[in-house]
């Protein structure tokens, strides 16, 4: 071995094993080998450097994006409750039901662009059944992987074998020739999972949705919202259509608020047609089919309705079935916090009505929790004293502006952080959209796989399913697209030093002696060993021509060790960053280095000698 070739070994056997440590953030390991092998002359600075202009790192990038749009408008909410509708609450079903879907999408889709669709859903899936996402989203990366073996156009290593197969002569494969192979993947890999996911990790932390001790679940409970919220219709012939809240003065006349209005919005595409949802405020116009959310009480409500010929609808119901929290009091505009007084307040002492929360900080006030009472009705009336706690309603916006005044108000939580977490569900046709638009892309190939990702995410900040550039930024995990970016590098010097070559030929010829399903065995092994350092495709690149001249010289039938090398160069588990999919679960999942070798480990030698004892039934030697 030559100088260079030890050098990029070691740093390769050092890297690893501060991977497994875990003492060392994984991106900052990947920071560090890049470094050294551009300081010790193994790589310049431009092959150094080329894993971040990688199409393959780029494209992280925008499905991280295009994963953030279809979080925030809520429809991986909505595909996860259809979801769960046929899994149940059981974690085995719902695993099963994640790899199978996962699988059949994969067969179509690249793998990076199959955990795009999924993850979403996935960790939504995961949060609505209280299961640690952890626990489903590596079996989503290994499923897509896996689901790559279904068709010719699965996996580039497919390909490549193919191209390798018609230069030496033999008849080509058929769109489906991968499909016996690919049940044997994936049959062997959901049992071998079932096992193996004892490793993974499980629930440590409580509810997400937490303000300061209480969910926000917790605090419409307690407040007893739902009890308060009526919703009320305006007609053709109502008294206040086109006029605005500041005029008919409401709160004062009735004692109830109008909270928020929801009407629709029409587009020519009905597919676009979606309901706005925005906070009332003084200046709010009423126009025809508006519905307005009241607070108050029932009587009060139906005073105002009957003065103004308003229908009355079902206060327990909402337009569209939703969760125990409902969207009217938290969405992405509006939502709820909880406000105390400091010691020092100017407000103690004062009316409600006389407090300027409306006026200064735009907020409702829908509650008082004082002692062991909570109060709902005639507030403004009522004087402030310290050790109030009160319920204010208002934009998120305003919410933030409220908390930055510390002088007279702390506001429980942290109402930035709560806002991320509510969905923009009138934006969720409009997503399903551009990922069904994305998929089509991907699918036909009109354009290349990171111009149609790229495309996609574009039009997720275009459309505001992510709500802005510095938003569609948060949702990109810097820390996997660094750890991808500098370990491409890595492949470089293993290829250029001729460490590949040296492996793949010290294996395949020590083995050929044994007989075929040794040499078999030792093709599919020595593939499988080299693609957890070096992309699939560079990986099969390399070992086809290897394969068919051992197969050839053998006497053997070229189609079983090809097969071995596709295969081999796909399942590729016991590494985060040795295939986009697994580095995009780490985050997410909030896994270790740890997990990957205690789970995908032994999941790559499970499926290997599964793949090798079923290749020469399927393809007889």
């Amino acid at each position: 071995m030559n100088g260079p070739m030890i050098i990029t070994l070691s740093v390769l056997a050092i890297a690893s094993v501060l991977f497994m440590s875990g003492k060392v953030r994984s991106d900052l390991v990947a920071i560090g080998v890049l470094m050294v092998l551009m300081l010790m002359d193994i790589l310049t600075p431009a092959e150094a450097l080329s894993g971040f202009s990688n199409s393959v790192v780029i494209m992280m990038i925008g499905l991280f994006v295009v994963g953030g749009g279809i979080f925030q408008t809520g429809l991986a909410k909505m595909a996860s409750g259809t979801l769960l509708k046929f899994g149940g609450g059981s974690e085995t079903r719902l695993l099963i039901m994640v790899m199978l879907v996962t699988s059949l999408i994969g067969g179509f889709v690249s793998n990076t662009g199959t955990v795009a669709v999924m993850m979403p859903i996935v960790v939504s899936l995961a949060l609505s059944t209280e299961i640690h996402p952890g626990r489903l989203l590596m079996p989503l990366a290994f499923a897509s992987s896996l689901g790559g073996m279904f068709t010719l156009i699965g996996t580039p290593p497919n390909l490549v074998i193919q191209e390798t197969l018609i230069g030496a002569g033999y008849e080509s494969l058929s769109f489906f020739s991968f499909f016996p192979i690919g049940i044997v993947c994936l049959s062997t890999g959901i049992l071998a999972i079932l096992f193996l996911r004892r490793y993974l990790p499980r629930n440590e932390e409580g509810d997400g949705n937490r303000q300061g001790g209480r969910s926000l679940k917790e605090l419409a409970k307690q407040y007893r919202l739902t009890q308060n919220l009526f919703r009320i219709q305006v007609g053709e012939s109502s008294a206040i259509r086109s006029k605005t809240l500041r005029e008919l003065n409401i709160p004062d006349e009735f004692g109830i608020h109008v909270i928020e209005i929801r009407r629709k919005m029409s587009a020519k595409n009905q597919f676009f047609k979606t309901i706005n949802q925005e906070i009332a405020g003084p200046e709010t116009v009423i126009e025809q089919d508006d519905i307005l959310y009241v607070n108050g009480p029932f009587e009060k409500a139906v005073q105002f309705a009957e003065k103004y010929g308003l229908d009355m609808l079902d206060q327990r119901v909402p337009e569209h079935p939703k969760p125990a929290l409902e969207p009217q009091y938290a969405t992405s505009d509006v939502g709820i916090a909880e406000v105390m007084l400091t010691p020092s307040s100017r407000l103690i002492g004062r009316l409600v009505k006389h407090s300027g929360f409306r006026e200064k900080y735009r907020v409702n006030i829908l509650g008082i929790h004082r002692k062991e009472q909570y109060l709902f009705h005639n507030l403004k009336e009522e004087r402030m004293r310290f050790g109030d706690a009160f319920l204010v309603q208002g934009t998120w916006e305003d919410i933030a502006l409220l908390a930055s005044d510390q002088t007279d108000v702390v506001v429980v939580g942290q109402p930035v952080e709560e806002s991320r977490k509510m969905t923009m569900d009138q934006k969720a046709p409009i997503a399903a959209g551009i990922l069904l638009l994305m998929v089509i892309l991907l699918v036909t190939e009109w354009i290349p796989a990171v111009a149609s990702v790229m495309l996609a995410a574009l039009l997720m900040v275009v459309f505001g399913c992510v709500r802005n550039m510095e938003e569609a930024y948060k949702t990109v995990n810097w820390e996997s697209v660094v750890l991808i970016g500098g370990m491409i590098p890595m492949s470089i010097a293993i290829e250029k030093t001729g460490a590949a070559t040296l492996l793949s030929d010290m294996l395949v010829q020590s083995l050929g002696a044994y007989g075929s399903l040794a040499l078999l065995a030792g093709v599919y092994f020595a593939t499988s060993l080299l693609t957890l350092f070096i992309s699939n495709t560079a990986c099969a690149v390399l070992f086809a021509p290897i394969a068919m001249s051992a197969a050839v010289q053998m006497g053997s039938n070229p189609y079983p060790f090809l097969f071995a090398v596709s295969v081999a160069a796909s399942m590729c588990f016991a590494s985060p960053f040795s295939t986009p999919p697994n580095a995009l679960v780490m985050s997410a999942g909030r896994y270790k280095f740890s997990h990957y070798i205690k789970v995908g480990l032994p999941l790559q030698i499970i499926i290997g000698a599964a793949v090798v004892m079923a290749l020469p039934l399927l393809f007889p030697f």
